[in-house]
């Protein structure tokens, strides 16, 4: 079965949500925003990744590079995309916003940027 993972980072703290092919979530967490607190989080379970994504701004590039050299197959996705899909949400928060961006790399709807 393929994983999806989706990041809510912030300057301090990353919300990680894990979902298998049909959905469900099997594994969430906050974080400190630390690609090798990340990396073990999502290494120690020991699954197969197909996607994980986190939105772009500004330590995007930073969190991208240290997860890519990792070997976790990252995916930073388009902002105003992003933010359509998850406004759709009735409760905002960030535990919810990474549900949202797990759910975008398992269906598919995102723009990788």
């Amino acid at each position: 079965m393929d994983f999806y993972a989706g990041l809510d980072v912030s300057l301090e703290a990353t919300n990680i949500c894990v979902v298998d092919g049909d959905g469900k979530v099997v594994r969430e967490t906050k974080l400190a925003t630390d690609p090798d607190a990340i990396e073990l989080f999502l290494a120690e379970w020991g699954i197969q990744l197909k996607r994980v994504g986190l939105e772009a701004f500004s330590y995007s590039a930073w969190l991208f590079t240290a997860l890519s050299d990792k070997g976790l197959p990252v995916i930073c996705i388009e902002t105003r995309h992003a933010k359509a899909a998850l406004n759709a949400m009735l409760n905002k928060t960030d535990r919810n916003d990474a549900r949202g961006i797990a759910q975008m790399m398992r269906t598919g709807w995102f723009r990788a940027v």
